[in-house]
């Protein structure tokens, strides 16, 4: 193996590069310098610098620097090099943030020739007919039906007119995307449907180079197969740079893993065999995905929790039990004057939010529903897309909702939360009919996280998007301290004055979900919650989650995941062609040995064992001398921790 790459910056390079303001300002010079020519650039097939085999690159950044627009924005590489020769297939891996997305834009020519990112270089070679896929396939499209989007990449290439309907449908069928009609509107396609789209464009250049940007994110397992098959059908000979979190399918394709540090520094550079066996440490202090990290995950628990009752591991769901239940807050009507149960509570005056939450003295919580669908249908149009007849959702349900890319998941979150037509009878919180025909309404008392995380991103940095989910009521101390908690419980601290749209795909989710949870309603609606997320963003979230669970919210997650459903899920919803259906409960994956790399994880927020033993790591939320004798596992007390400052009472 390659071992520590020569990129990896030496500590005395460090200190010369550490003034990230001077950098900064060099890195804008010579990006103006590059758009007047200066900056070497050069086409694929060059020989490779000076001293070094002259063999063909395909792509190539020696020296790179690189330093996003804004003075208080980091410098991203310190003079990295990466070489990529002709015919190389190179997965690119590591956490969220580090740098991988724009690394690839970079060694594609994207970077800065269309986007003006400031960056300085001694040497970049570029492919000279790249093919890229994005993380969100929308950001790609110029056409408003699949066919034209194909056909567009076609006239580009100069196919003639006749040719096209032919060619159309070998690039559909090679990227696994079956459509009744060609001339279908991209708007009516599902997100994974999108992305099949993405990639037939794609092949329609007939690229020398693949730049692949998470392609199969948002498609089911079935999907992903068949677009890593058509990919591998047409890659032969051709330079493939891949950046994936959904590894175990093409790791073993791949000639060489860049492993990247937190930091944007290249640390291993090797065959996949070789990282994933000297670098697991690193793969799991990063948080990054590679084969088995589940098991390693639940052998980690098992490690330091003991088995668990039933043969579940530690971090999994469990089923409320009788003192859970106890603690769930009783069924109560919507406030008069809407808003959520925590914020009408806390609205009163001189009242306690928790105390007004809490049931009376001597009063069982009630069993009705959070939700309840009753011949429920959501429309696209003037079309049905999914029913759902006498389902309901009840405190402490975590319920997957699966199914195959375009089946109507999507829809039925939309449909619920009132942003697309839907027919039936709904009961939400217990609100009635009439108190729920409007989006604002719903979202009142049900958090819902978009498919697409910017599609819910509406200021200018990640602090105001936090804050602008918080109640009014709130004082400027108040909601400063819950959005600082937020962003520690988030992975989002340093990141608060950074725009929303730079950041990278895994940063957005986090945000996305971190703002949908900061008003405290009971019933969580999530839409492909760890879609671009990395191991450690997965587990973080997935845990959190469960806390709000085990305290009496609900949650609604549509996932292609297998494995979170297995570990995390209570109950599971399959829809198949339009019709919701509940299945059996997830089967528990059974505890494995603790794993024996030595690798220390990051602490997690689970929920608490069922031995005796207490975790080391469980949150103190501040001394509370009421506490031993009231406690409460209430949903607002829950929520309330999460964005409340730490060690600010909630009971």
């Amino acid at each position: 193996m390659s071992g520590l790459n020569r990129g990896a910056a030496a500590p005395g390079n460090e200190a010369e590069s550490g003034n990230a303001e001077e950098s900064g300002k060099a890195a804008s010079q010579d990006a103006e310098r590059a758009a007047a020519g200066s900056l070497r650039t050069e086409a694929a097939g060059a020989p490779a610098r000076s001293g070094a085999a002259a063999v063909p690159v395909a792509a190539e950044a020696i020296g790179l620097r690189l330093k996003y627009p804004g003075e208080e924005a980091p410098l991203l590489f310190r003079d990295l090099d990466v070489t990529i020769r002709r015919g190389e297939k190179v997965l690119l891996l590591g956490p969220s943030g580090c740098g991988k997305s724009t690394l690839l834009q970079v060694l594609g020519g994207l970077v800065p020739s269309a986007i003006p990112i400031p960056l300085k270089a001694e040497r970049l070679v570029v492919p000279e007919r790249p093919g890229y896929v994005f993380q969100d396939p929308e950001a790609q499209f110029c056409m408003p039906y699949a066919d034209e989007e194909i056909a567009f990449a076609l006239e580009n290439q100069a196919v003639p007119r006749e040719q096209m309907p032919e060619r159309i449908a070998a690039c559909l069928e090679q990227a696994g995307l079956e459509l009744p009609d060609p001339h279908t509107a991209v708007s009516e396609l599902s997100q994974g449907m999108k992305q099949r789209l993405a990639v037939a464009s794609m092949l329609a250049v007939d690229p020398d180079a693949l730049l692949l940007d998470e392609p199969t994110a948002l498609l089911d397992p079935e999907g992903t197969a068949q677009v890593w098959d058509a990919l591998r059908r047409i890659w032969d000979g051709r330079t493939v740079l891949i950046v994936e979190h959904k590894i175990d399918l093409i790791a073993g394709d791949m000639d060489r893993i860049l492993l990247f540090s937190p930091d944007g520094r290249l640390e291993a550079d090797g065959p996949p065999e070789e990282i994933f066996r000297d670098c697991r440490a690193q793969l799991r202090r990063y948080g990054v995905w590679y084969p088995g990290f589940w098991d390693d995950e639940a052998a980690a628990k098992a490690g330091r929790f003991g088995s668990t009752d039933g043969g579940a591991h530690a971090g999994a769901a469990a089923p409320l039990d009788a003192a859970d239940e106890t603690h769930v807050l009783p069924h109560a009507p919507v406030p008069a004057g809407g808003g959520t149960l925590l914020a009408a509570a806390a609205a009163a005056p001189g009242a306690d939010a928790s105390a007004a939450a809490a049931p009376a003295a001597g009063t069982p919580p009630l069993p009705a529903p959070l939700l309840e669908l009753d011949g429920f249908a959501g429309m696209r149009g003037r079309e049905v897309k999914v029913r759902a007849d006498r389902l309901s959702v009840c405190a402490g349900d975590w319920i997957a909702v699966t199914g195959a890319n375009g089946a109507g998941k999507s829809t039925l979150l939309l449909a619920i939360m009132r942003l697309v037509r839907s027919e039936g009878r709904m009961r939400l919180l217990g609100a009635p009919e009439a108190r729920l025909r409007k989006p604002r309404q719903a979202a009142e008392l049900a958090a819902y996280c978009f498919q697409n995380p910017e599609f819910q991103l509406v200021t200018d940095s990640v602090a105001e998007e936090l804050a602008f989910s918080m109640p009014e009521r709130l004082s400027p101390p108040e909601r400063d301290g819950r959005v600082r908690t937020l962003l520690e419980r988030f992975a989002l601290a340093g990141l608060e004055r950074r725009h929303p749209y730079q950041l990278s795909m895994g940063q957005k989710r986090r945000l996305s979900v971190a703002s949908a949870m900061a008003c405290g309603q009971r019933l969580l609606l999530l839409d492909e919650p760890t879609f671009g997320l990395d191991a450690a963003g997965t587990v973080s979230m997935m845990e959190q989650l469960e806390e709000l669970r085990r305290s009496g919210c609900a949650i609604l997650m549509v996932t292609h995941d297998d494995e979170l459903v297995r570990r995390f899920a209570t109950r599971r919803w399959q829809v198949e062609q339009g019709v919701v259906r509940e299945l059996p409960a997830p089967a528990r994956p059974a505890p494995s040995s603790p794993p024996d790399d030595g690798a220390s994880r990051r602490p997690g927020r689970g929920a608490a064992p069922a031995s005796d033993h207490k975790p080391d790591y469980e949150p103190d939320y501040g001394a509370d001398p009421a506490a031993e004798a009231s406690p409460t596992g209430s949903p607002e007390a829950a929520l309330a921790r999460s964005v409340l400052p730490k060690g600010a009472p909630t009971r």
